[in-house]
């Protein structure tokens, strides 16, 4: 290709190099405001299990945050250790795990929020409620479209 891109490859492509910058920043920021020994992952999901507060297989679970099984199987491991979660085999399929958060991860959980809150705090007070209001049904649509299980696909970027 010659020349500069067309307005509107232009405009998605300094789309996407603000969301990579903002995804950047904002993982260094958390991960610098929550509570020493917990990682952003940590902390995604123990959030994520604290507002479902259902039982959730490792799989469903990696598949739930695009990442790989044995990276989902690590964080988990972690977590247990930490006694944060709680893994149990699955009484229906003896092959699975189900893993659900414990209060001592409900705690963990609340303790990174009052260590993250003053960011967000800031954040709101900066962006505005509004704006912020204004941008999530933008970015959610986002994600759906590239979200291969709710019907993003890779090649669709490509018409």
């Amino acid at each position: 290709m010659t020349g500069s891109p067309p307005p509107v490859t232009a405009l998605t492509i300094g789309l996407f190099s603000e969301l990579v910058a903002v995804d950047q920043l904002m993982r260094a920021r958390l991960t610098k405001a929550l509570p020493r020994g917990m990682e952003l992952s940590h902390f995604m999901l123990l959030n994520y299990l604290a507002v479902s507060r259902e039982e959730r297989s490792p799989a469903q679970l990696a598949r739930k945050f695009h990442v790989t099984k044995p990276a989902m199987t690590n964080t988990i491991g972690r977590l247990e250790r930490a006694g944060h979660v709680h893994v149990r085999p699955d009484w229906e399929d003896g092959r699975r795990k189900q893993v659900v958060i414990s209060p001592a991860g409900i705690a963990a959980r609340n303790h990174a929020l009052d260590s993250i809150a003053p960011l967000m705090e800031t954040a709101a007070a900066t962006l505005g409620v509004d704006q912020i209001r204004a941008a999530l049904p933008i970015l959610r649509q986002l994600r759906a479209f590239l979200s291969p299980d709710a019907g993003g696909r890779p090649g669709d970027w490509d018409r």
